[in-house]
């Protein structure tokens, strides 16, 4: 079989070429690793507001029928 025989500018080249592919590997790594991270909080995130979401259904079936209907009167001041 023949060989290849690379010149001085051939090897440059695919040096060259070699970091190009390593630093975009290094690159895609840290993207799929933030990518991980970013999932993770609007994971997290979700939960939250379904919590949030419960609750302030619970809250609502704990208000009085015609809530909000109050008089300013029925809600004194602390000293009087």
């Amino acid at each position: 079989m023949g060989q290849i025989v690379l010149s001085n500018r051939g090897m440059e080249h695919t040096q060259a070429l070699e970091r190009r592919i390593e630093e975009l590997e290094i690159k895609a790594s840290f993207t799929d690793d933030l990518l991980d991270q970013l999932n993770l909080t609007i994971f997290r995130q979700q939960e939250q507001i379904d919590r949030l979401v419960q609750h302030l259904a619970q809250l609502r079936q704990q208000m009085p029928e015609g809530g909000g209907t109050r008089s300013p009167r029925d809600e004194l001041p602390p000293h009087y």
